[in-house]
């Protein structure tokens, strides 16, 4: 399939006015938080928006808009509202990168392509896509984790499984089959994916954060299986390492809403590289606002 791709419409320099970008993640359908974010867009209208993954309702929680029950979120909500949105900023409007998260069923993947397809965003898993200077790339897969749907899970570094996770191949799938979580891992991926881009102009947008940081401590205090205590760092080692040993500019996550709660932060910083989690267990709306020239006066708003 043929994708048609759209460069950002910015270039950065240290001189330049701080050029915001608007990041979410874990918005899991809520009409109320979408409107929110629909509504900042439309006033402060940024360089790009980036959306983590997790983007759908649960598909036994069924939405509203405008007192009408939305039957598919993205045909019948998410492309309406990024249509309108579109019309209302015309030459302003933002480029838009988006991933799909551990919740989100791949089955409905087509349908992000589809959105792909019609400008509305950019859906760059397993992509890069430029961006300004920069280059932008995307991926969804989380290491194994005690849920069910396996859509979007694969080994971290191994095929070693945490006390209490299901192994990638187990669980159910809305979509493929079983063989290439088997074999493949994250690691191998990123290795594959980013081998031959320029790391120092790299922003990724990754569903999962990386292991043992303040974005990826889960409420799992004093909790065992089989005798054994569960690790409270549930993100990817992975990435972790792809991170330290590459550098890209800023890093952004979600998957583990309660962490910026419990550790009181939603950045780390990895070396050089700002990592954030938009992640959030709260009623608000999170939208972290950053310049990737200037990822250190990065901002977090609950709205």
């Amino acid at each position: 399939m043929q994708w048609m791709t759209r460069p950002g419409h910015c270039e950065y320099g240290k001189d330049d006015p701080m050029a915001l970008c608007f990041f979410v993640s874990d918005l899991h359908g809520h009409i109320d938080r979408y409107e929110k974010f629909f509504e900042l867009i439309s006033e402060e209208p940024p360089e790009a928006v980036f959306l983590g993954g997790d983007l759908l309702p649960h598909r036994l929680r069924p939405q509203r808009f405008q007192g009408e029950v939305i039957d598919h979120f993205i045909l019948n909500y998410l492309f309406l509202r990024f249509d309108q949105l579109r019309s209302h900023l015309g030459r302003h409007y933002p480029p838009v990168f988006l991933i799909m998260g551990n919740d989100d069923p791949r089955s409905e993947e087509e349908h992000f392509i589809m959105g792909h397809e019609m400008m509305l965003w950019s859906y760059i898993h397993m992509r890069s896509l430029p961006f300004g200077g920069y280059t932008v790339m995307g991926y969804s897969y989380i290491p194994p984790s005690p849920f069910q749907l396996k859509d979007w899970e694969r080994y971290d570094v191994s095929k070693y499984v945490d006390p209490g996770c299901i192994p990638p191949e187990e669980g159910f799938r809305t979509w493929g089959d079983t063989r290439d979580a088997e074999h493949s891992t994250i690691r191998k991926h990123l290795k594959q994916m980013t081998a031959d881009l320029d790391k120092e102009k790299l922003i990724c947008l990754f569903h999962s954060p990386p292991y043992n940081t303040h974005l990826d401590r889960a409420a799992l205090d004093g909790i065992e299986v089989d005798h054994l205590p569960l690790d409270v760092h549930v993100g990817s080692i992975a990435i972790r390492e792809f991170i330290q040993e590459q550098q890209p500019v800023v890093t952004l996550h979600g998957h583990i809403h309660e962490s910026s709660r419990l550790t009181g932060q939603w950045s780390h910083q990895l070396g050089r590289t700002l990592a954030f989690n938009a992640s959030w267990d709260g009623p608000e709306l999170a939208v972290i606002k950053f310049d990737p020239e200037r990822p250190a006066e990065a901002v977090r708003v609950l709205l």
